[in-house]
């Protein structure tokens, strides 16, 4: 006889009510679904940039190798999924040998993989696209109407999870953009010098990814808290800040606080805004306290050297560099690439991190592409 009231049946997704980074929430839906559908392999999401128009994986439900690591395109050129968005509606390819032959490079790399089926869900929110859910089987013909039912609720609680975690380092941006940005209205650079850096910042990032297993998530955290590298330079006085010679010693003293000032104003915005649980935060905070640390332990605030430095923080020293050296300023012309990769090659292993340098130098196709694409106009 059934019990009125009872406590035995545990919640089968209980994890997503705790704090947990999204890669493991998404394991763990994985894990649920194989429950009832053992065929799915592959969950993963991409996301969309509606600034750049590039779709870039995002977090993947694999313990293992994934096959579509640090991959990014720009939408307009992935007609497979451009029709996905112009039909309305999801897609089902329950044999992916139609792609195999001229299909795009996505698409062979998860054949390539052994996959044989998928199911792709595009994700709205409040009517806007962001991304995409993509299931994958190793087995072909397995996504039929009886199951899809069921495999869209799993998508849309992913989409959520995905919404709820952006919205949160959305959030953490925001906050920190505009206060950003009321410094960058008191100083020389200018947005399109964050453009620019953040993006050289995250190119660094994916050349690195597979030496330092580099997942999406943390790249994508790279590109989205790079640009909040000086916010500290809030609190410097104008006189130090806007001052067009050169520093005293004194002055200049005062203008290294902006390091740990920025240190500061990011713990006070996590703590006001009520986000401490926010995955990867420490990426932000590591690139405003140590973004002027040298590999040879002369830089500053802390003195710390080579691999004491935090690698986001590295990356992101490289990226400044390059675009300052590139840029106009009131006090400068803006150096030759040849001039300015000259110049980071000779501050290599000393200055700079030698594979951070590396891995900038040997892009410089996609690096003129950046600097196209957010050229400075005349009014800067």
């Amino acid at each position: 006889m059934m019990t009125a009231v009872s406590f035995e049946y545990e919640d089968s997704l209980a994890l997503l009510n705790k704090s947990a980074p999204l890669r493991e929430k998404l394991r763990y839906v994985h894990a649920s679904v194989q429950q009832k559908y053992d065929f799915i392999t592959r969950i993963a999401v991409a996301i969309y940039d509606p600034v750049s128009g590039q779709l870039r994986t995002y977090v993947d439900s694999m313990e293992e190798e994934n096959p579509l690591s640090n991959y990014q395109a720009e939408l307009k050129n992935v007609p497979s999924l451009l029709e996905i968005l112009k039909k309305g509606r999801p897609r089902v390819v329950n044999d992916l040998e139609v792609f195999r032959e001229g299909g795009q490079a996505h698409t062979q790399r998860i054949a390539k993989q052994g996959y044989s089926a998928s199911y792709t869900l595009p994700m709205y929110h409040n009517d806007i696209f962001f991304g995409f859910v993509f299931f994958n089987s190793d087995t072909p013909n397995v996504f039929l109407d009886s199951t899809l039912a069921q495999i869209d609720l799993f998508g849309h609680v992913i989409s959520l999870l995905v919404i709820h975690d952006l919205s949160i380092v959305r959030t953490m941006t925001a906050a920190v953009k505009t206060t950003s940005e009321i410094v960058h209205q008191r100083d020389a650079e200018t947005g399109g010098h964050l453009q620019r850096m953040s993006r050289y910042a995250r190119l660094i990032a994916s050349v690195l990814a597979d030496k330092h297993q580099l997942n999406d998530e943390y790249i994508e955290n790279i590109y989205m808290f790079s640009p909040m590298h000086d916010i500290g330079k809030v609190g410097i006085p104008d006189k130090i800040l806007l001052k067009p010679d050169t520093l005293t010693k004194e002055e200049f003293d005062v203008m290294k606080t902006h390091t740990i000032r920025g240190r500061e104003l990011i713990d006070n915005i996590i703590e006001n805004f009520g986000l401490d649980g926010i995955n990867n935060v420490d990426v932000l905070r590591n690139i405003a306290e140590y973004h002027h640390e040298a590999v040879n332990g002369g830089g500053y605030p802390s003195g710390i050297k080579g691999d004491e430095i935090p690698l986001e923080a590295r990356i992101v020293a490289v990226a400044d560099v390059f675009d300052a050296l590139t840029s106009r300023r009131p006090y400068k012309q803006a150096w030759s690439n040849d001039q300015a990769f000259a110049t980071l090659a000779k501050m290599a292993g000393n200055q700079l991190d030698h594979d951070c340098v590396d891995a900038l130098l040997t892009r410089r196709e996609d690096v003129e592409e950046i600097q196209s694409r957010y050229r400075e106009d005349a009014y800067g």
